[in-house]
Protein backbone atom coordinates (compact mmCIF):
# COMPACT_ATOMS: atom_id res chain seq x y z
CA UNK A 1 0.00 0.00 0.00
CA UNK A 2 1.27 3.74 -0.45
CA UNK A 3 0.33 6.69 0.69
CA UNK A 4 0.91 10.38 -0.47
CA UNK A 5 2.77 12.82 1.65
CA UNK A 6 4.19 16.46 0.40
CA UNK A 7 7.55 17.74 2.43
CA UNK A 8 6.30 20.99 4.17
CA UNK A 9 8.65 23.99 5.60
CA UNK A 10 7.80 22.42 8.93
CA UNK A 11 9.08 18.93 8.14
CA UNK A 12 12.76 20.61 6.99
CA UNK A 13 15.76 21.85 8.91
CA UNK A 14 17.45 24.82 8.10
CA UNK A 15 19.45 23.53 5.04
CA UNK A 16 15.67 22.54 3.29
CA UNK A 17 15.76 18.97 3.85
CA UNK A 18 13.77 16.70 5.56
CA UNK A 19 14.53 16.69 9.58
CA UNK A 20 15.34 12.65 10.55
CA UNK A 21 12.97 12.32 12.61
CA UNK A 22 10.00 13.28 10.54
CA UNK A 23 10.74 10.22 8.39
CA UNK A 24 9.28 8.47 11.50
CA UNK A 25 6.37 10.95 11.59
CA UNK A 26 5.84 9.73 7.57
CA UNK A 27 6.29 6.00 8.17
CA UNK A 28 3.40 5.97 11.22
CA UNK A 29 1.32 7.53 8.97
CA UNK A 30 1.67 4.99 6.62
CA UNK A 31 0.94 1.94 9.38
CA UNK A 32 -2.05 3.71 10.24
CA UNK A 33 -3.50 4.25 7.09
CA UNK A 34 -2.42 0.26 6.10
CA UNK A 35 -4.18 -0.72 9.17
CA UNK A 36 -7.46 1.18 8.42
CA UNK A 37 -7.10 -0.21 5.04
CA UNK A 38 -7.00 -3.60 5.90
CA UNK A 39 -9.31 -4.12 9.07
CA UNK A 40 -10.29 -0.52 10.89
CA UNK A 41 -8.59 2.56 12.21
CA UNK A 42 -6.14 2.64 14.75
CA UNK A 43 -8.78 4.44 17.15
CA UNK A 44 -11.34 1.70 16.76
CA UNK A 45 -9.19 -0.51 17.93
CA UNK A 46 -7.88 1.29 20.78
CA UNK A 47 -12.15 1.53 21.45
CA UNK A 48 -11.26 -1.75 21.78
CA UNK A 49 -9.10 -1.66 24.53
CA UNK A 50 -5.83 -2.82 21.78
CA UNK A 51 -3.28 -0.73 21.11
CA UNK A 52 0.00 -0.82 18.69
CA UNK A 53 3.59 0.14 19.69
CA UNK A 54 6.97 -0.15 18.09
CA UNK A 55 8.73 -2.61 19.50
CA UNK A 56 11.85 -2.12 16.99
CA UNK A 57 12.95 -0.09 14.08
CA UNK A 58 15.84 -0.08 11.97
CA UNK A 59 15.80 3.08 8.84
CA UNK A 60 18.53 3.25 6.62
CA UNK A 61 18.46 6.82 4.75
CA UNK A 62 19.72 7.17 1.26
CA UNK A 63 19.21 10.38 0.20
CA UNK A 64 17.36 13.35 1.40
CA UNK A 65 13.72 14.58 1.01
CA UNK A 66 13.22 18.43 -0.07
CA UNK A 67 10.48 20.98 1.15
CA UNK A 68 7.97 20.58 -1.56
CA UNK A 69 8.79 16.90 -2.71
CA UNK A 70 5.76 14.36 -2.99
CA UNK A 71 7.00 11.72 -1.76
CA UNK A 72 5.32 8.05 -1.21
CA UNK A 73 5.68 5.74 1.86
CA UNK A 74 4.58 2.30 0.93
CA UNK A 75 3.99 -0.20 3.99
CA UNK A 76 4.34 -3.91 3.21
CA UNK A 77 3.67 -6.44 5.76
CA UNK A 78 6.33 -8.80 5.97
CA UNK A 79 5.92 -11.53 8.98
CA UNK A 80 2.90 -12.69 11.04
CA UNK A 81 4.47 -15.92 11.83
CA UNK A 82 3.98 -15.26 15.59
CA UNK A 83 0.94 -13.71 17.25
CA UNK A 84 2.89 -11.46 19.10
CA UNK A 85 4.53 -9.65 16.52
CA UNK A 86 3.89 -8.37 13.21
CA UNK A 87 7.11 -7.36 10.90
CA UNK A 88 6.43 -4.08 8.17
CA UNK A 89 8.83 -3.03 5.52
CA UNK A 90 8.33 0.66 4.63
CA UNK A 91 9.67 2.76 2.14
CA UNK A 92 10.14 6.26 1.18
CA UNK A 93 10.09 6.99 -2.40
CA UNK A 94 10.25 10.07 -4.55
CA UNK A 95 9.22 8.81 -8.10
CA UNK A 96 11.16 6.19 -8.05
CA UNK A 97 14.11 6.97 -6.22
CA UNK A 98 14.38 5.62 -2.63
CA UNK A 99 14.74 7.70 0.22
CA UNK A 100 14.65 6.42 3.14
CA UNK A 101 13.47 2.79 4.38
CA UNK A 102 12.98 0.97 7.76
CA UNK A 103 12.72 -2.60 9.11
CA UNK A 104 9.72 -2.10 11.97
CA UNK A 105 8.59 -4.67 14.14
CA UNK A 106 5.12 -4.18 15.67
CA UNK A 107 3.57 -5.54 19.55
CA UNK A 108 -0.02 -5.47 20.17
CA UNK A 109 -1.29 -4.29 23.58
CA UNK A 110 -3.99 -4.73 25.65
CA UNK A 111 -5.84 -1.76 28.04
CA UNK A 112 -3.12 -2.30 30.64
CA UNK A 113 -0.22 -1.65 28.04
CA UNK A 114 0.54 -5.68 28.90
CA UNK A 115 1.69 -7.23 25.42
CA UNK A 116 -0.94 -9.68 24.15
CA UNK A 117 -1.45 -11.48 20.64
CA UNK A 118 -2.53 -9.67 17.35
CA UNK A 119 -5.99 -9.98 16.81
CA UNK A 120 -7.15 -13.15 14.34
CA UNK A 121 -8.71 -11.06 11.86
CA UNK A 122 -5.97 -8.43 11.87
CA UNK A 123 -3.36 -11.18 10.67
CA UNK A 124 -5.16 -12.78 8.22
CA UNK A 125 -6.27 -9.64 6.54
CA UNK A 126 -2.81 -8.12 6.91
CA UNK A 127 -1.66 -10.57 4.53
CA UNK A 128 -4.25 -10.24 2.32
CA UNK A 129 -3.28 -7.14 0.96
Amino acid sequence: MRLKVKVYYEDTDSMGVVYYANYLRYFERGRSEYMEAVSQSVGEWNAQGIAFAVFRMNISFHKPGRLGDVCEVETTIMDTSTPFRMRMEQKLFRGEELLTEAKVQLVCLDSEFEIREFPETLLSDALSV
